[in-house]
């Protein structure tokens, strides 16, 4: 059996904290064949979270596996700045999951990159299957009418490709992504012991130097000499980083006034609440309750879909369309009713200012009800006394009707009795009907 070949060094990278991680990482023989027939890369839906075979994995042990897959170098593409945007990608990550949103121009900007090389190289991580999609990002606008502009974001996941678990001995149990570790082979437990003596040496040699440095004998004290301090004169030149000072005019402070007696605060004053007693007023000095942190949401909610059904408001701001809709929310009216009230104004041209326009005529109304109620007031209508003879019991109404009732069935019996209608028996229908009305009526 012939022996496998022997893998290529892996790549050497510029100085930095990314170089600094890269180290040269053994694979197992299967790998080295594998790269000799050209490293199998991961594509298509397989770069998916339901598709994908590697496993999901927290940021620090995810960064390591993307360390030893570049230096590996299963990937033509992968390089320093792979290692700085899988950095950049592990600082953002949930702890938990290895959740990241993409961030593209944010991530080129801290990277010092361009976005076109944080794609490619964000590309060349899912190729490696150290990155999966759960949500594809789309510049679709999904807000509310009259909202701004908002898309969906990219949404990757942290995973761990199958050929690094093989390379460290992991046994997995599970498949796809929520496979995880549940043990090592003997081939990985030899290489944790290895890795584990090669770190106790280092740390032994490394006390070991630092105790050849160290002086023998007693202590020498430490003699400290007194220098004199060199102040370097105050450069109070303005600094072109630096904004200039307002042109504006200033405002002296008034002069304070001593007065005569104790220059302490009295108790009575002390002993006051430190909040306003009186309420919030208004622009037009009208008293009004202070609006509790509840109110105000509901306000922003019920405002917010008003402004999705009234066209021609879209375009005014939402803080300031639910403060000059109060009056209507106030008086507990829903989204629909206000989006009527609106619409029953029958706009046929679109306000400048939306919401100063809906002030006014709201101010309006409010005006044409106080001056309504004080007309009332003044001609001394009331409307329970108006109401008040509709209302009250009258019996000798009932009767009088009751009364006219019998002269009608007496009036209609005679005209019956003429065309020979009015008896089919033997006794008289009138007569009977006489008597039964007589008995509700009073002598």
């Amino acid at each position: 059996m012939a022996a496998p070949t022997a893998l290529p060094r892996p790549r050497t990278f510029a100085s930095g904290a990314s170089r600094r991680r890269l180290r040269s990482v053994p694979a197992p023989a299967g790998l080295a064949v594998e790269m000799e027939m050209g490293p199998a890369r991961v594509l298509g839906r397989e770069q998916d979270i339901a598709w994908t075979r590697s496993r999901r994995a927290e940021p620090r042990v995810w960064l390591r596996a993307v360390v030893w897959l570049v230096a590996a170098g299963l990937h033509e593409g992968a390089c320093e700045t792979t290692v700085r945007v899988a950095e950049d990608l592990a600082a953002r990550m949930d702890y938990q999951r290895g959740l990241v949103i993409y961030d593209l121009e944010r991530t080129a900007r801290r990277t010092g990159t361009s976005p076109a090389t944080v794609k490619r190289h964000v590309k060349v991580l899912r190729e490696l299957g150290a990155l999966v999609w759960l949500v594809h990002g789309s510049k679709r606008n999904i807000a509310l009418p009259g909202e701004p502009y908002m898309a969906t974001a990219t949404i990757y996941g942290a995973v761990i490709p199958a050929v690094f678990d093989e390379a460290m001995g992991h046994r997995l149990t599970g498949s796809g992504y929520e496979g995880r570790v549940c043990g090592v082979t003997e081939a990985g437990r030899e290489r944790a012991v290895a890795q584990a003596t090669a770190r106790s040496e280092a740390r032994h040699e490394g006390r070991r130097r630092t105790g050849r440095e160290r002086p023998s004998g007693r202590r020498v004290a430490r003699v400290r000499t007194v220098r004199p301090v060199d102040n370097l004169a105050v450069d109070n030149s303005s600094s072109p980083t630096r904004e200039p000072h307002s042109p504006g005019r200033y405002h002296p402070s008034p002069d304070v006034r001593v007065e005569s007696g104790c220059n302490d605060t009295s108790r009575m004053r002390a002993s006051r609440s430190t909040t306003s007693p009186s309420p919030e007023k208004r622009s037009n000095d009208r008293p009004v309750a202070r609006r509790t942190a509840r109110q105000v949401q509901r306000g922003i909610w019920i405002t917010r879909q008003v402004r999705a059904r009234v066209n021609w408001i879209q375009g005014a701001r939402l803080r300031r369309l639910e403060y000059v809709l109060r009056p209507l929310l106030d008086s507990g009216l829903d989204a629909d009713t206000i989006a009527a009230e609106l619409h029953s104004w029958h706009l046929t041209w679109r306000p400048a200012h939306p919401a100063e326009y809906i002030r006014a005529r709201l101010a309006q109304q409010a005006e044409a009800e106080h001056a309504l109620t004080v007309a009332i007031a003044t001609e001394g209508w009331d409307e329970e006394e108006a109401s008040g003879a509709l209302g009250a019991s009258r019996p000798e109404l009932v009767l009088n009707v009751m009364a006219g009732l019998a002269a009608g069935m007496a009036a209609y019996s005679a005209h019956q009795a003429e065309q020979g209608l009015d008896d089919l028996t033997d006794e008289s229908a009138a007569a009977d009907m006489a008597t039964f009305l007589a008995a509700g009526v009073p002598a």
